[in-house]
């Protein structure tokens, strides 16, 4: 953040980090091990007067000195480069903390080369233990650069106390190093022992070469239990949390564990077979076979280890991003371009967004990942994204995504990274507004003279949300409800259940449900009647229509037509899930779940919950999220979160302080999309989602808590990470049941009267039948819905595909859109004026606003 930045893109993303050290690490760890090798070959040669094993010992030799003095320092110099330009504030604390360490170091490193030299270049000049001391020293000298090495690389890894004390000696030596220590040893020994297998298996004379091959094989093998010790000593010294992380948390470092549990076996059983004589062409293969399994070997041995330092460079100190832990809560208050150094766009305007997000991108994102490069590509990792998905994703990437640091910046920086990543890299932009085609409905006769019924429907939800991919993912499937009741007009009017049939039909196209979904019957309960599962979908060949209008016609026995309406039955397939998990060809330019995006989500979801879904899928086997999450109709699994605290749960982590933003990312809500289901009186008074359901984050944390009261640990988990909004504490928060404690009218309208307040916060009702759907009046039998219509459509309604569709009733019956009966139009169940309020209180008052 403080440092120019090298411009990479393609090749950034660590690529020259991986492409430079882990070969120089490969061959810093041979530089060590095969030091003792030479000294121990050497020494053997001599007892056993063979001249042609001293031979070898003097080839072999001037092959070390070569790979490891040339490779060797030129990749250690290239290390230095690299780190230098890619995390320089990262380097300069190294360099500042272990100065004199790294003097050391390089003293021992002078050291080396020249012993090294002096050992390779007096072969036959200096006999028995006089030239062995040479090689004595080497290997000391090189052994005592991986001491010091070790310590300043572990320390990257387990600081210990040094963030607190600043000394010199608790970060060297800090709680990973001897164990650290002793793994690189073993490991050096391992390395040595291959690339003797390689020098050895080319030796013409083939006894010597016999028992060349045999004593590499067994050089290979010995160290081979305390190097596992090592390892098992080495991961237990790593922290909880380091190991927790490393172990459980980071499915992207499984194929690097697995690299070592395949390759270690490989080693193992590899060496056994060196020990018998196989011919000299095929020890050859198999020995340069073992040179490339031990490079991966070791490569998978450092991504883990740099994996572990994630989302540090400098664990606890200094993230991968280069901002210090301790600046992290300031530079997110002030803005990372008002602090960074070596920015032009201190401010983000219209006009230099992409510019601006584009030098974010290059502050935050740059050092690990590369821009259509082979390492951590972001076009590819971000493809699924749209902008406002992507501002999202990055909102609560470090709490599910572990090797990502915090997002450092204000939300204005965090929209202009997320834009410039989204739209200028991968071409993907947020829906644009839509314009709506005006419907016009032809309304259901009424005479009030005459008509002896009434008739009226109205749907028990404000909208039925589907989401569903068929065969293949179903997380809200198709089926609406639709509930009516007729009335018999008079002094006393009655509702009639018995003697009448009473169907419904599609009254304007087909609501893309097909013939078969295009009509049904209701059938009769107590005081209504009710069609359940009708599967209407808003997609169809004209376009898009959530408000397909449905034409109802009581009859008696006989098939005289007693009463006639229409109604609404609400629709909607616009879900916000392409938004972050990809959207598909069939979707066009509308949000949704399409096939690519379900895969999508299933990945994640084995991702994170380590379950195989995905595989299901791609089997044919449908995946019904309610066959684990319990919704309003199934049971679900005992241990599991039921949907609806799972999804609010899981998905606030990247939804928070967004207020009624946070509801329209997911639902079909938001006043630019297609559905716009908010559409009532409520809305029309500049309420919103949040005035009613309260902000997401106490959603989420009502419904935790209670599936926290139940038993159900992965609440708890999940609580943890979220902080309430209207209330000051996690305690102070009420749990509440999904689908049965929802927001409870009389809170504001008490006792039916205008409100005082237009915030309810947790005042829900008690049970399943205090729900406005089943709510009756002080009678008992006469729903809410009849009179005042859906939740989300109550009266007076304005849709945005018309202002007539969700007030066709009240415009059929009284010629107003307010609700049924309201400013004294009671005559149209009465037959007489009344002079009682029989419903609820305050029923016969004007109504206060249309």
């Amino acid at each position: 953040m403080n440092y120019p930045i090298w411009q990479l893109d393609s090749f950034g993303g660590g690529l020259w980090i991986i492409l430079i050290a882990v070969f120089h690490v490969y061959i810093a760890h041979f530089a060590v091990g095969g030091g003792l090798f030479l000294v121990l070959v050497e020494r053997k040669a001599e007892r056993e007067g063979n001249p042609a094993m001293l031979d070898y010992v003097r080839g072999h030799a001037r092959f070390f000195l070569l790979l490891t003095m040339v490779a060797g320092s030129i990749t250690g110099v290239g290390i230095w480069f690299a780190i230098g330009l890619l995390n320089p504030g990262a380097t300069s604390i190294l360099i500042h903390t272990f100065v004199f360490a790294w003097a050391m170091e390089w003293v021992f490193f002078l050291v080396e080369i020249v012993s090294l030299f002096l050992y390779s270049f007096t072969f036959g000049q200096m006999v028995g233990w006089k030239h062995r001391v040479l090689g004595w020293i080497y290997f000391v000298a090189a052994w005592m650069s991986l001491f010091l090495i070790n310590g300043i690389i572990d320390f990257m890894l387990t600081p210990g106390t040094w963030p607190q004390d600043n000394n010199f000696w608790s970060g060297f030596f800090n709680p990973s190093f001897w164990p650290a220590l002793c793994f690189r040893t073993f490991l050096s020994l391992i390395i040595a022992g291959l690339f003797g297998l390689v020098t050895a298996t080319w030796l013409k004379e083939a006894r010597l070469r016999t028992s060349m091959v045999r004593f590499c094989a067994r050089w290979l093998l010995l160290p081979f239990a305390l190097f596992a010790a090592s390892a098992w000593w080495y991961r237990m010294a790593l922290p909880p949390d380091v190991q927790e992380l490393i172990f459980q948390r980071m499915p992207s470092m499984h194929p690097f564990f697995n690299g070592m549990l395949i390759g270690s076996p490989i080693l193992v059983v590899a060496g056994l077979l060196f020990v018998f004589r196989l011919p000299a062409a095929l020890s050859r293969i198999l020995a340069l076979a073992l040179l490339v399994i031990g490079q991966l070997y070791i490569g998978c041995f450092e991504f883990i280890r740099e994996g572990g330092r994630r989302p540090y460079i400098i664990r606890e100190v200094m993230y991968a991003t280069s901002i210090l832990k301790k600046d992290l809560d300031r530079i997110q208050d002030q803005g990372i371009l008002a602090v960074a150094k070596w920015v032009q766009h201190r401010e983000i305007t219209a006009a230099n967004r992409t510019a601006a997000g584009r030098e974010l991108y290059n502050l935050l994102c740059l050092s690990c990942h590369a821009i259509d490069g082979p390492v951590r590509d972001i076009k590819k990792l971000a493809a699924p994204f749209t902008p406002s998905g992507l501002d999202a994703m990055i909102s609560g990437m470090h709490l599910f995504h572990p090797a990502m640091p915090p997002f450092a910046g204000t939300a204005e920086e965090r929209r202009a990274l997320a834009a410039f990543i989204a739209e200028a890299l991968n071409g993907r932009r947020d829906p644009e507004p839509v314009e709506l085609a005006h419907k016009e409905i032809e309304m259901a006769a009424f005479d009030p003279e005459n008509d002896p019924y009434v008739l009226v429907a109205w749907s028990p939800v404000g909208m039925n949300n589907v989401a569903q991919v068929e065969g293949l993912l179903s997380l809200l499937p198709p089926g609406s409800e639709l509930r009516a009741q007729l009335i018999k007009r008079g002094e006393t009017p009655e509702i009639v259940n018995q003697g009448v049939n009473l169907n419904w039909a599609l009254d304007q196209g087909a609501g893309g449900a097909g013939a078969a979904a295009a009509s049904g019957e209701m059938m009769a309960e107590d005081d209504w009647f009710v069609a359940s599962n009708i599967k209407l979908l808003p997609e169809h060949g004209a376009g898009f229509d959530p408000y397909p209008v449905l034409r109802l016609e009581a009859r008696d026995e006989n098939g005289n037509l007693l009463a006639i309406t229409k109604v609404v039955l609400p629709v909607s397939t616009e879900l916000g899930c392409s938004s972050c998990h990809g959207t598909s060809p069939e979707l066009g330019d509308r949000p949704g779940l399409g096939r690519e995006t379900a895969f999508n989500i299933l990945a994640v979801h084995d991702r994170l919950s380590r379950t195989a879904l995905l595989r299901q899928a791609r089997q044919g086997i449908m995946v019904r999220c309610n066959d684990c999450h319990a919704d309003a109709a199934t049971r679900g699994t005992p241990d599991q979160l039921n949907l609806s605290a799972a999804l609010h749960g899981f998905h606030v982590n990247f939804l928070k302080d967004r207020g009624r933003r946070a509801c329209d990312l997911c639902h079909p809500s938001a006043p630019t999309g297609r559905t716009r289901m908010s559409r009532d009186i409520h809305a029309s008074l500049g309420m919103d989602c949040t005035s009613c359901h309260g902000v997401l984050e106490d959603q989420a944390l009502e419904l935790l808590k209670k599936e926290q009261q139940q038993g159900k640990l992965h609440a708890q988990q999940l609580m943890r990470r979220i902080a309430p909004h209207a209330m000051a504490s996690i305690e102070a928060v009420k749990p509440r049941a999904a689908w049965v404690q929802q927001p409870d009218c009389l809170h504001c309208h008490v006792d039916f009267q205008a409100p005082e307040t237009d915030q309810l916060i947790q005042s829900w009702t008690s049970d399943a039948q205090g729900l406005y759907r089943n709510r009756t009046d002080d009678g008992g039998r006469l729903f809410c819905g009849t009179c005042h219509s859906s939740p989300h459509a109550v009266y007076p309604a304005d849709n945005p595909y018309g202002e007539q569709l969700d007030v066709l009733q009240p415009l059929q019956y009284q010629r107003n859109r307010l609700p049924l009966g309201s400013n004294r139009t009671c005559w149209v169940c009465h037959t007489v004026d009344m002079e009682d309020e029989m419903h609820h209180a305050n029923s016969l008052r004007d109504f206060r606003t249309e």
